[in-house]
C-alpha cells in the first residue's frame, strides 16, 4: 500500500494526537498511532485506554486501503522538522515495514497489526446531546480547569462538572477552597442531565479548540462521552459519582461590595504574596473607605509586606484572610478590566465577579476565607 500527503498536515495532526498518549503504557501498542486508509482519506487514532482521539487528513494519492499501527515517538520526531512538502508512505504488510520518503531522503519504521489496538467505548443510543459553540466551550474550559482538584479521596472533584438544567448549562469546577461556576443561558434542557469531564480530556480540548466559530457536539451517557470538535473526535470515560451541591456553598446575601482594578489588584498580590508564610500562603485583606490594604507576613523568616490601593467599597470595615496563590489564579482567569468582590463577614466565602458579565452568561468565582489572628 502506498499513499502521499502533505507533511505539515500530517505533522499538525500527529502533534495534536500525541498529547493523549502516556509516557508509560500498560499495553505497548498504546504508544502507537493507528493509520487507517480508506479511499482518499487517512484516519488517525491515539489512545491511553481511557481517552481516545480520532482525526483525519485528505490524501493527495492512494493506491489501496489498509490499517496499521506505528510507534509514535520516532515518527513524530521525524515529521515535526519537515517544511511543507509531499511525503509518501510505502507500507509492506509482508515485512511489517513502512518506508517514508520525502524530498531529500527516506527512513523506515516497523509497523504492527492494528487489530490488537483497544476499541474505545462508545456512548449508548439514549445519550444526551449538547451543542455548544467552539469559542464558548473553549472560554468555559479555560476559565474553569484551574479550579479542579487533585483529590484521591474525592475523585468527583478532579474534573469539570457540566450540569444541564431547564434554566441553563452550568460549568463548575472546585477543589474545596475555590470554586468556579459559569452559567450559559443559551443552552438548556427540560430533561436535566449532568456529567463530570476528567481533567485530561478537558486539557486536550483546551489545546484543540480554536476560535473558528464552529459548533462542538457533546454526546454523553452515564459512563462515556463523545466530543466532536469539527477537526476530530475525543471519546473519553467520565468520572462516575455524585458531584457536591455547589449552589449550597455560594452565599446569597453579601452586603459588602468592593470594586477594584483587576490588573492593579493582581500586580499588588504578586508583589505581596512572596512575603506570606510558605505553608499557609495567607494574605490579609483589610478594606475600609476607599482603601484596600494587603498584608503578608512570615515571622519565621522575619518577612512582612504591606501594600495599599484605592478601590470603591460599600460596606462595613472588614479584615478577611485569603490564600494568596489561589486569589492570584482566580484573578488571572478573568479577562475583564475590573472585578467586584462581594463579602458577608470574615468567616464566609467571598465572591469574585467580573464588572461586566459576558453575553448570555453568568460567571462567578468563590474563595473560601482563612482564619486570621488580629
Amino acid at each position: 500500500m502506498r499513499f502521499t500527503l502533505s507533511s505539515t498536515a500530517l505533522s499538525s495532526k500527529l502533534v495534536a494526537l500525541s498529547r493523549v498518549i502516556n509516557s508509560k503504557n500498560a499495553l505497548p501498542i498504546l504508544g502507537d498511532f493507528v493509520f487507517d486508509v480508506k479511499g482518499q482519506t487517512l484516519s488517525l487514532t491515539a489512545s491511553d485506554s481511557e481517552n481516545t482521539m480520532h482525526t483525519s487528513v485528505e490524501l493527495a494519492e492512494s493506491d489501496g486501503d489498509g490499517r496499521f499501527a506505528i510507534g509514535s515517538h520516532n515518527l513524530l520526531e521525524a515529521v515535526k522538522g519537515f517544511s511543507e512538502q509531499p511525503i509518501t508512505l510505502d507500507v509492506d504488510f509482508q515485512t511489517n515495514i513502512a518506508k517514508i520518503s520525502y524530498q531529500n531522503g527516506l527512513f523506515s519504521l516497523p509497523i504492527e497489526s492494528a487489530d490488537e489496538y483497544p476499541i474505545a467505548q462508545t456512548v449508548s443510543d439514549g445519550a444526551t446531546t449538547i451543542v455548544i459553540s467552539n469559542q464558548l466551550l473553549s472560554e468555559n474550559i479555560n476559565r474553569s480547569i484551574f479550579a479542579t482538584a487533585q483529590d484521591e479521596l474525592r475523585p468527583v472533584m478532579n474534573g469539570i462538572y457540566f450540569d444541564l438544567t431547564p434554566d441553563c448549562l452550568a460549568v463548575v469546577a472546585s477543589d474545596g477552597h475555590k470554586l468556579v461556576r459559569n452559567k450559559i443561558y443559551t443552552i438548556k434542557s427540560e430533561q436535566p442531565a449532568a456529567f463530570i469531564l476528567p481533567k485530561k480530556p478537558a486539557g486536550l480540548l483546551k489545546n484543540l479548540l480554536g476560535k473558528d466559530g464552529g459548533d462542538v457536539v457533546i454526546r454523553f451517557d452515564e459512563r462515556n462521552a463523545e466530543i466532536n470538535y469539527g477537526d476530530g473526535i475525543i471519546q473519553c470515560r467520565l468520572i462516575e459519582g455524585r458531584y457536591p451541591n455547589y449552589n449550597s456553598v455560594i452565599p446569597q446575601n453579601n452586603p459588602n461590595e468592593l470594586r477594584a482594578d483587576r490588573n492593579g489588584l493582581l500586580a499588588a498580590l504578586r508583589r505581596v504574596q512572596p512575603f506570606a508564610n510558605e505553608s499557609s500562603n495567607l494574605i490579609r485583606f483589610h478594606v475600609e473607605g476607599s482603601t484596600l490594604q494587603l498584608d503578608a507576613e512570615d515571622y519565621d523568616f522575619s518577612k512582612t509586606a504591606t501594600e495599599r490601593m484605592t478601590c470603591d467599597y460599600n460596606g462595613q470595615p472588614m479584615s478577611i484572610g485569603f490564600k494568596g496563590s489561589s486569589f492570584i489564579e482566580v484573578l488571572g482567569n478573568f479577562d475583564c478590566p475590573e472585578v467586584i468582590i462581594q463579602l458577608a463577614d470574615p468567616s464566609r466565602a467571598g465572591l469574585v465577579l467580573p464588572s461586566e458579565q459576558p453575553d448570555g452568561q453568568d460567571v462567578l468565582m468563590l474563595m473560601m476565607p482563612m482564619l486570621i489572628n488580629d
